[in-house]
């Protein structure tokens, strides 16, 4: 038997954050009992952590902050790409002093550096700035108005005192902010993005994303920044007030495209353009997968397999295999599209009024959530402050992504991009933040099954989980191969423990779905 037949054949579905990181692990840590193929659908790596390019300029899908509670996660990212040592070309310009590692590289001269940045990400609503997560301080009782602001803290102090069953998110939501902060901001928004009225999603949307944020812990916050320094360091923080975090000098997609290479280099195989469409499961394991590559039919056998597909097509992929009520919570597992209409600007129309100082005086955003009931946009990132080589020409252009949450099929998604982009630009446009004729370049990008949803068979997803677990070389990991709403660090947990699993012969799949499930949120300072 050759060295090669002595090895298990394992196969990635999926070149996410979760395949490629099991993918690098299993080959760094034991090279030589496996091989390992990544079957990718797409022609781009990184899933929706891509970096998306044209013309020069970049877009993050999504966008994409680099913190983690897991330090297994912050030394993986810091071993991929070290973090700066010299200024970034906005800090010299505002000279602002960030925390540099005295032995990183130059982002002026060195491409593999994670750039330190500064999370500023505001709600505009009325055409009006507010903090986001919603601050307590004059200014926003000033945008507010006076009527909305003694409405506002009389319906949460019914609140503390009255709490609803969170059987659905908006009680969830109205217990941590009452009932006038949650019409203000959260309703609305929360039906954008999901499609859902918040009273039809399950409260463990607001579980996994917002945890343990509420006005008391706003205020807690708030009062805990003026603190003497010494108390100040080791001060808790919410996972939505976090102000600082890494960042990839050419976006995240660098990061993946970085490892793919690696992966590459350690002898693992990426195939691209490879949609996986059929698994042919016996006797609770998986022999093979069905994929079109190229527009070719083929089978590929392996002895693991770990899947980062969405769980619905993998479990309806299996065909006459799986039983039918295993089969009906599977196919009603609902998830919702992204559309992202990137914009190269000569200017925007906004002003930077904050005490941050900024390049060319522009808004120091990161990413604004467009509260305004009238316009269909979700979320406007600033592409120039996530990084400014992310945008070609910094001094005289602003990169933006607008946001757009859909279903795939609807008027939205099959709208031409033509039109998609002047639909775009005339929202921006009704919301004073463009004048039209500042458009210089647009791009756009469909995402299929960006995010999970909380609905529908959801709540009998523990049903399904069950009896994927019985599959003995199957392991379910990342956002959509666990059907949970993962930022890509949860993700390559689920990847560690999967690794640590395959190599232990550990049959439990319990750890791995235990990622992400905590009650205190995952990430922090």
């Amino acid at each position: 038997m050759t060295e090669n037949q002595s090895k298990k054949k394992v196969i990635i579905i999926g070149a996410g954050p979760a395949g490629l990181t099991a993918a690098f692990e299993l080959l760094r840590q034991e090279p030589e009992s496996y091989n390992v193929t990544v079957l990718e659908e797409s022609a781009a790596i990184g899933g929706i952590s891509r970096t998306v390019q044209y013309n020069g300029n970049r877009m993050d899908i999504g966008g994409h902050r680099f913190f983690s509670k897991d330090q297994r996660v912050m030394d993986w990212w810091k071993e991929r790409m070290p973090i700066q040592g010299s200024p970034s070309k906005d800090d010299i310009l505002t000279h602002t002093v960030k925390p540099l590692d005295p032995k990183g590289p130059d982002p002026e001269k060195e491409d593999i550096v994670m750039l330190f940045r500064n999370r500023v990400s505001r709600i505009y609503y009325l055409k009006k700035f507010f903090d986001y997560p919603i601050s307590l301080k004059a200014q926003t009782f000033i945008n507010m108005g006076l009527k909305n602001t003694l409405i506002s803290g009389s319906s949460y102090l019914v609140s503390v005192f009255h709490k609803l069953p969170e059987t659905s998110l908006e009680n969830f939501y109205r217990n941590r902010f009452g009932k006038k902060l949650y019409s203000m901001f959260f309703e609305n928004y929360t039906e954008k993005v999901w499609g859902r009225h918040p009273s039809e999603i399950s409260a463990d949307w607001g579980a996994q994303r917002v945890k343990g944020l509420s006005v008391t812990k706003i205020i807690i916050d708030m009062f805990s920044k003026i603190l003497p320094a010494p108390l100040k360091k080791n001060r808790p923080v919410e996972t939505s007030l976090i102000e600082q975090f890494w960042y990839p000098k050419f976006g995240p997609g660098q990061l993946w495209e970085l490892t793919a290479d690696q992966i590459t280099q350690m002898g693992g195989i990426i195939r691209k353009n490879c949609q996986v469409t059929g698994i042919k499961l016996v006797n609770n394991q998986v022999q093979a997968v069905t994929v079109i590559e190229n527009g070719e039919q083929k089978e590929i056998e392996g002895d693991i397999f770990l899947s980062s597909m969405p769980l619905k097509d993998l479990v309806m992929g299996m065909g006459s295999a799986v039983p039918d009520e295993i089969a009906r919570i599977a196919k009603g597992l609902p998830y919702r599209d992204f559309i992202t209409v990137g914009l190269i600007l000569s200017d925007l129309k906004l002003k930077n009024q904050t005490k941050i100082v900024t390049p060319y005086n522009r808004i120091p955003d990161c990413w604004i959530y467009i509260q305004e009931s009238n316009v269909k946009m979700g979320r406007m990132q600033i592409f120039n402050n996530w990084s400014p080589y992310m945008v070609e020409d910094f001094e005289h252009t602003i990169g933006v992504g607008l946001e757009y949450f859909c279903t795939e099929g609807d008027s939205m998604w099959t709208m031409p991009d033509d039109e998609f982009i002047q639909f775009a630009i005339r929202e921006l446009v009704s919301m004073d933040i463009i004048d039209k004729d500042s458009v210089k370049e647009a791009h756009v990008e469909h995402v299929k099954k960006a995010y999970p949803a909380y609905f529908d068979t959801y709540d009998q997803i523990d049903i399904l989980i069950n009896w994927l677990n019985q599959i003995d070389n199957l392991y379910c990991i990342g956002r959509n191969g666990q059907h949970r709403y993962n930022n890509s660090d949860h993700s390559m947990a689920t990847a560690f423990e999967a690794v640590k699993n395959i190599r232990g012969n550990i049959r439990s799949r319990e750890n791995i779905w235990n990622v992400n499930t905590e009650k205190v949120y995952h990430e922090t300072t």
